[in-house]
């Protein structure tokens, strides 16, 4: 009688993966348990190949099939007495790949993810480390700059030069009208201000106001001048005086205040303004650079708010910024200058007090909020979160500053291309 037993033949991992890939139930459920027949019983074989493993000349024993156990024993044969039989698949196993017996590299079922085995050193050993042949390393270099860092654009400096000037003039133009609307100090006389009605006025002290405005401005020039991306701060400068001016002359034309100063000339009213009579008054300003030193400003009006502080304080600003550290002693002394001469306006009676806050104000808030936009890259651009991108100048510093690449930083070198010597023996320093 022949005996039967069941045997479920235990498989390593992967050839337990390489089964569950099968789509066949029927075929699943034949190869997970294998028969051990009778050794007068020949081999069974299926469609799906041999179930009798093929002896190899390596091997150094013989296939012994009447060692299985009889029925009296425990119903568990022992592992010496029975050999794993496997079906065979199409296909040459390759090479180093003996727990994939009889399985095709070409096949679908071939997977070896979770069997990759790492040297000491961490490395795949499948996979050569690029000192012989198969990984070709490549030195990829570091992208070039199509473009400078720091641009000169000094196309953009010279529309930022226009801008200045147009509003400039639109200042002008807005003091020769309102000139025509200022209340008559012989009927209205100056607002109470809690400075002026307790300080003489005093004719020359204005005087000396515009010769420190003078002294001060021209004292920034030369730092923009020879600092080494003058092109940028220069534009910068315009743009903030263009902005500032236009401001001014809106706030100056729709509230005209009543002169300040008892003595200071006012040309006479011609009640009839007319365009050819406009253009004369911005021309006589213009010539004078909006200074009464010169005696070119004689209208009246222009209070909210202090162009004299304005100057002095950007003048102040622009030192402190793009001139080198180590320049402490020129910081303070310009910082003196600015509260002399903005001290100097006042006595005069040049500006009600509010005038001269709110040009300290005003002129320092834009500083700031440029310089900030100007020094981050993020706030350059629009997005939910950047708050300053809403404010209606926002897209005109764009168009300035969207090619500057960071904080300009304090170099400085020789403006013109001669003497040469002093490019050899003075080159660009950093502060």
């Amino acid at each position: 009688m022949m005996k039967l037993q069941l045997l479920v033949i235990e498989t390593d991992h992967c050839w337990r993966k390489a089964l569950l890939r099968y789509n066949n139930y029927n075929l699943q459920l034949f190869l997970n348990y294998v028969m051990v027949l009778d050794p007068k019983v020949t081999s069974v074989h299926s469609d799906y190949g041999s179930f009798d493993r093929p002896l190899t000349s390596g091997e150094g024993h013989e296939r012994d099939v009447e060692a299985a156990v009889d029925g009296s024993s425990s119903g568990m044969a022992q592992s010496s007495d029975v050999y794993q039989r496997q079906p065979l698949l199409p296909g040459a196993p390759p090479k180093g790949k003996d727990k994939w017996s009889g399985v095709a590299s070409g096949s679908d079922y071939y997977e070896d993810d979770e069997d990759d085995k790492l040297d000491g050193l961490g490395r795949h050993t499948g996979i050569p480390d690029g000192s012989g042949s198969g990984i070709v390393k490549l030195d990829i270099p570091a992208p070039l700059r199509d473009e400078p860092r720091f641009p000169k654009e000094k196309w953009k400096t010279f529309i930022g030069f226009l801008f200045m000037t147009v509003n400039f003039i639109f200042t002008t133009a807005s003091l020769a009208m309102v000139h025509e609307r200022v209340p008559d100090r012989n009927t209205y006389g100056p607002l109470p201000d809690v400075v002026l009605d307790n300080v003489a006025a005093q004719d020359w002290a204005l005087n000396v106001s515009e010769v420190l405005i003078m002294i001060l401005s021209n004292l920034a020039m030369v730092f923009i001048i020879f600092h080494k991306h003058r092109f940028i701060v220069v534009r910068r400068i315009f743009l903030l005086m263009g902005l500032l001016y236009m401001m001014r002359s809106v706030t100056m034309f729709v509230t005209v205040l009543p002169v300040a100063s008892k003595t200071y000339f006012c040309s006479p009213k011609a009640n009839n303004t007319h365009p050819l009579l406009i253009t004369k008054r911005v021309l006589q300003l213009i010539s004078g650079f909006g200074l009464s030193i010169n005696g070119k400003h004689t209208y009246c009006g222009d209070y909210i708010y202090s162009g004299h502080t304005v100057v002095l304080v950007l003048s102040y600003l622009i030192i402190k910024e793009y001139s080198p550290r180590r320049c402490q002693p020129i910081h303070w002394l310009a910082g003196l200058i600015v509260l002399v001469g903005v001290v100097m306006v006042l006595v005069a009676h040049g500006h009600y007090t509010v005038d001269v806050l709110i040009a300290y104000y005003v002129t320092t808030r834009l500083w700031y909020i440029y310089h900030t936009l100007a020094n981050n890259s993020y706030l350059k651009q629009y997005g939910p979160n950047n708050f300053l991108a809403r404010l209606w100048w926002f897209p005109i510093f764009k168009y300035f500053e969207k090619n500057v690449g960071g904080t300009v930083p304090r170099q400085y070198d020789w403006p013109l291309p001669w003497p040469r010597r002093f490019l050899a023996k003075h080159p660009n320093r950093n502060s």
